[in-house]
């Protein structure tokens, strides 16, 4: 299974979790592109067979910098070869600010959706103000999504 890990982060947590997801899936079996940068080229000559997106929050509920272009890009070429493959989100956010929290990841979500992406798990939503090692908090969530993909 070839696995495209979408990340956007800000100050490093949420390609943290994104390098540990993809040593998850590695060690898994499945062959994964990890690149913050990554381009919709990049994607498509990857080919994947099931997209991943982690993603921090900031502003107003906005991706990271490092994300907001590949969004776009993917966003106004809507991919078909995408259609109907497996994905799934996991955000991180701080519950403090309210209605943005998690924001980053929603949007990820909705774009999944627009794709026709099967969600094969709901969004994973880690929470700053509760966690300081989101790393190891994901990994339950990371393991379903892996048998999830597998079945």
């Amino acid at each position: 299974m070839k696995v495209a890990i979408l990340c956007g982060s800000v100050y490093g947590t949420a390609e943290e979790v994104a390098r540990h997801a993809k040593q998850l899936l590695t060690d898994a079996g499945c062959e994964v592109l990890l690149n913050s940068r990554a381009t919709l080229a990049d994607l498509q000559a990857f080919a994947p067979e099931a997209l991943l997106a982690v993603t921090s929050t900031t502003g107003m509920g906005e991706l990271p910098d490092n994300l907001a272009p590949l969004y776009s890009t993917i966003r106004d070429q809507l991919p078909a070869a995408w259609r109907g493959l497996p994905g799934g989100v996991i955000a991180l956010g701080d519950e403090s600010y309210g209605d943005t929290y998690c924001g980053g990841g929603q949007l990820m979500s909705e774009l999944f959706a627009e794709l026709g992406l099967r969600e094969v798990q709901p969004m994973l939503r880690l929470d700053a103000s509760e966690t300081v090692t989101p790393e190891s908090d994901c990994e339950p969530w990371v393991e379903a999504f892996i048998k999830a993909l597998t079945q």
